[in-house]
């Protein structure tokens, strides 16, 4: 603590000490009355406090020097006026002139633009390293709506370079409130992306920059970052401007004039997927900045422009819960975080190692390996990634591990941090099967802070694996500091609350149908444990079966693949169509319409619709054999109204290899993510002449890894089918070359039959 606040506790302490029992009770009456800036403590907190009590509470709420005074005033309301002289005389000779009148704004915004740049100059990483900001943020795609949009519309081919995906510097930033073309300037952002891709960091980036001047200058005088699911499960209630006060450097700040000038605030609303959807009673939004409410409708007042409907925000969300997320904002301008280039992926490895020999040797390794190079476009599989190979050369192992998967890396890390730590034997197995339940309880509950009750409960306190794989916080409580535990990244708690049921399903003596009940829960796999779901896939592979054998001592029955199995066959029922309202009696003519259309309704609901999320469940997997089997009852795989980044261009060619025979694949109005570009440098002829030519080369249409499965030899499909997709000239010619390579399959296409035939040698390449 400051030598300052010290000095305030104690001259505060000393004269509440000097009051007698009675003139205690009065101080206390006329304390619940003494208001600064519309603020009071609740006289609960009040009632039975003794003298050490009220400091405490005094210096929480007000800040230690504003407490002085707020202090001094109640003093002499309550008619303790020797006290409060002596208060006074002593705060002077120790503290110097009083400062209780509050900052100016102007003059608070300096203070408060250092205090961010002080508590956000390093960030945590999930192993609790705390590292430079600057030098740890790597540059992320991003990708304005304007540009997912002419994407879809356009195709790569004629897609405008002014709107492709852009990297994360301060220009982009700036770009994100940017001005329409009518000249209105969005009040709410979305950046939205899967989990582990960055959005966090990009946010607290940007939070970072404006205090450094960088961002959004003469527009915003105040930011705030509020971790929504942190809000969400801080019991009791909290107004706005508490929210506001809990990130100031003293309780002094002058909120209510913060509050008075909404247009220059910007709120930062990291992770509002968590939030209760819109009109559930729970997220009622609240209206008033200074009423104390939940932390659910605060923050859903934000959203809903209910509370400060002309502040600025931005909003963080994973892309599964975009859609019913931007249902209840206000005229929302979103960006896709698409995660690392290839360029800036090589950059990540540099800052992580800060050793050129270790960082090139550790890249190289991992760019031989293309399918761990390509899941690192996900920063958070990207930090695991260097975490395991650092601890690899650190102990001289052969960097020879290989993962395919997002469940193998994470697998891999956890394999890795037990035996750097030397953890091993029955009793770390033990500790994991409670840490995983601990998992499966917060993932089932949607919580992510535990207490230090929850932890005694299951045994976990002080344990092994509570050090390695959570992370503890101190929060100020009302009497005393609050500990509080969550794991090292939401997506742990996904993984650990996945392995949690392969554990069980293994344990002797344990209830099966465990993995079905979680299977059931996850009908949409869009929610809350869509990754969970996607985890447990992963789990089910032969090879990861053993690696839990090995790391956790449990043999996994197979019938826990049947239970899945038989999950994935029942996604293919056909949907109900929409029922029909009866109208009035019409012509002839109107009826056989109505008609028509019924039969359309009907005939388009039996073509079974196979989400996204379920195609990355089997890629999980990674089991030919077992992909194959659960596509065997889908005789058609449709994609509707879908944009595929090349991820899940990856995934979906993955399956696609798999196919049984005779399946059929259907694309209905997707968009497609443009090809990486490479530059490509001139000739020293060239540049001497002048050419004009182009410097940048193709590194195949999007469509390519596609092409490469369909013409693989186990793929069994049979026809496939492009409706309302744009092509460019070079994805028609690689279609047309699998129509050459495999005459038997079926490619629909109405500008296909008319495209340039593929050159020759063409085939070879795919």
């Amino acid at each position: 603590m400051e030598p300052r606040a010290t000095a305030a506790r104690e001259l505060l302490l000393a004269a509440l000490e000097d009051l007698s029992q009675e003139q205690l009770k009065r101080f206390r009456h006329k304390l619940r009355d003494a208001q600064v800036d519309g603020r009071s403590i609740p006289w609960g907190r009040l009632e039975r406090a003794d003298a050490m009590d009220l400091a405490e509470q005094l210096t929480h709420f007000y800040g230690p020097e504003p407490a002085l005074d707020v202090a001094r005033k109640t003093l002499k309301r309550a008619d303790v006026r020797d006290v409060a002289a002596r208060l006074k005389a002593q705060r002077l000779q120790r503290l110097g002139p009083s400062s209780s009148a509050l900052l100016s704004v102007s003059e608070y915004k300096k203070r408060y633009r250092e205090h961010v740049l002080r508590q956000h100059a390093k960030v945590k990483e999930r192993n609790a390293r705390s590292v430079k900001i600057n030098k740890r943020f790597t540059k992320l795609l991003i990708a304005s709506e304007t540009a997912v949009l002419e994407e879809e519309a356009l195709g790569p081919a004629e897609e405008p370079e002014p709107e492709r995906a852009r990297r994360s510097d301060t220009h982009t930033f700036n770009r994100l409130f940017r001005r329409d073309e009518e000249g209105r300037r969005p009040l709410t952002v979305v950046l939205q992306g899967p989990a582990g891709i960055g959005k966090t960091m990009a946010a607290k980036k940007i939070l970072y920059d404006w205090a450094a001047g960088k961002l959004y200058q003469g527009q915003v005088d105040f930011a705030f970052f509020m971790p929504c699911r942190e809000l969400l499960e801080r019991s009791g209630t909290r107004s706005l401007a508490d929210l506001i006060l809990d990130q100031c450097p003293d309780r002094g700040a002058p909120v209510r004039h913060i509050l008075a000038q909404p247009q220059r605030l910007l709120f930062i609303l990291d992770g509002a997927d968590e939030l209760p959807a819109p009109g559930t009673p729970e997220a009622a939004p609240c209206t008033d900045p200074f009423e104390a409410a939940s932390g659910a409708r605060v923050l859903g007042g934000l959203l809903s422009k209910a509370l400060l409907p002309s502040a600025r925000l931005l909003v963080t969300t994973r892309a599964a819960a975009s859609g019913s997320l931007r249902g209840g904002l206000c005229s929302p301008q979103c960006a896709e975080v698409r995660g690392f280039s290839d360029k800036d992926k090589k950059k990540y490895f540099y800052k992580f190692f800060q050793d050129e020999w270790r960082a090139e040797r550790a890249y190289r390794f991992v760019k031989e390996n293309e399918t761990l190079y390509g899941l690192c476009f996900v920063p958070f599989v990207c930090w695991i990634v260097c975490t395991v190979l650092h601890q690899q050369l650190e102990l001289g192992q052969d960097l020879s591990r290989t993962s395919k998967t997002t469940t193998s890396v994470y697998l891999l890390f956890i394999a890795s941090v037990l035996s750097s730590a030397g953890a091993d034997g029955p009793w770390v197995q033990r500790e994991l099967r409670k840490l995983c339940l601990l998992a499966r309880e917060g993932v089932l509950q949607r919580k992510a802070q535990f207490t230090e009750k929850d932890l005694e409960r299951l045994e976990l306190r002080g344990s092994k694996v509570q050090t390695l794989f959570l992370s503890k916080k101190e929060l100020p409580g009302v009497l005393e500091t609050e500990v509080i535990y969550q794991f090292i990244d939401q997506s742990f708690q996904e993984f650990f609350a996945a392995l949690s049921y392969m554990l069980e399903e293994g344990a002797p003596g344990a209830p099966t149908g465990s993995v079905q009940s979680l299977l059931r829960t996850d009908t949409e796999l869009s929610g809350h444990l869509a990754l969970t779901t996607r985890f447990l896939f992963g789990l089910l592979s032969a090879e990861r079966m053993r690696d839990i054998e090995h790391y956790f001592g449990c043999v996994v029955s197979e019938h826990v693949k049947e239970d899945a199995l038989r999950w994935v066959q029942g996604q293919g029922c056909p949907k109900t169509a929409p029922e029909r309202t009866e109208g009035g009696k019409g012509s002839e003519d109107a009826e056989e319409t109505e008609e028509e259309e019924e039969e359309e309704e009907e005939e388009e609901a039996e073509k079974p619709y196979i989400p996204l999320e379920l195609l990355y469940c089997l890629y999980e997997t990674q089991e030919d054999a077992f992909v194959r089997r659960a596509l065997h009852s889908l005789p058609e795989l449709a994609l509707e109204r879908v944009r595929l980044s090349r991820m899940d261009l990856e995934v979906l060619s993955y399956c696609v290899r798999c196919c049984p025979a005779g399946q059929a694949l259907r694309l209905v109005s997707i968009g497609l993510v443009a090809a990486q570009e490479k530059k490509k440098k001139k000739s020293l002829v060239k540049r001497l002449q002048g050419s004009r030519a182009s410097t940048k080369q193709l590194l195949g249409s999007p469509l390519r890894p596609l092409c490469e499965a369909m013409t693989g030899k186990q793929c069994g499909l049979s026809s496939l089918t492009l409706a309302s997709v744009e092509l460019s000239e070079q994805a028609k010619q690689e279609l047309q070359a699998v129509k050459t390579a495999k005459p038997d399959l079926v490619i629909l296409h109405p500008e296909l039959d008319s495209a340039p035939k593929p050159p020759r040698g063409f085939n070879s390449v795919l």
